[in-house]
């Protein structure tokens, strides 16, 4: 009842816009993007349909924003464990523990066949945040565009074998992130290379 009445109240366009967000986040733990609807989440929220668009011009922008703070998620979870400082292990464990609790969304989102241009390029957008935190994690102040490109597959070693962990449980945790912790290692390693 109270959460009732604080979501048909009064909010700012911030507050409203952070809450119509949420409810998409919310709603892609349970099935993909494209079967998230515009009624719905309006309903949830307790507005109607064309207030929902008075925030988000057209229904991608909507799905857009929702994409992005699902991309922002991911983002903060690989700092999560790092503390203070930014280590390798740290952003490696965020990483793993981001697929492990939320593999099924990731999925629906970023690998599924008929994802949209726009889904990808947030998604290519991410991809190259990682890459850079993952580079300030190694240390690497001036990395060469193949150190970049090394580490962007590393990634992609990592996506496969996270997500393949997540959903089958080969091997341990334990296990999996000595793997992922040793193979970027191997392939680049925490040393400042040439420009």
């Amino acid at each position: 009842m109270a959460e009732s009445q604080t979501r048909r109240g009064r909010q700012s366009p911030e507050q409203r816009r952070s809450q119509l967000i949420g409810i998409g986040l919310d709603m892609l733990t349970r099935r993909p993007l494209h079967q998230v609807t515009i009624d719905e989440v309006a309903a949830k929220a307790g507005i109607s349909r064309s207030l929902l668009f008075h925030y988000f011009p057209t229904k991608r922008d909507y799905y857009a924003e929702v994409v992005r703070a699902a991309s922002r998620r991911l983002l903060r979870a690989t700092r999560a464990e790092t503390g203070e400082q930014n280590t390798v292990e740290g952003v490696v464990a965020g990483y793993l523990s981001f697929i492990e609790r939320r593999h099924e969304p990731y999925i629906a989102l970023f690998r599924s066949a008929g994802t949209d241009d726009w889904v990808r390029e947030i998604f290519v957008e991410t991809r190259a945040a990682l890459v850079d935190e993952l580079l300030t994690a190694l240390r690497l102040v001036e990395p060469t565009e193949l150190v970049r490109a090394a580490v962007g597959a590393w990634l992609s070693f990592a996506e496969e074998l996270s997500l393949e962990w997540a959903q089958h449980r080969v091997g341990t945790r334990e296990e999996v992130l000595a793997l992922l912790i040793g193979a970027l290692r191997s392939v680049v390693p925490a040393e400042p290379h040439g420009s």
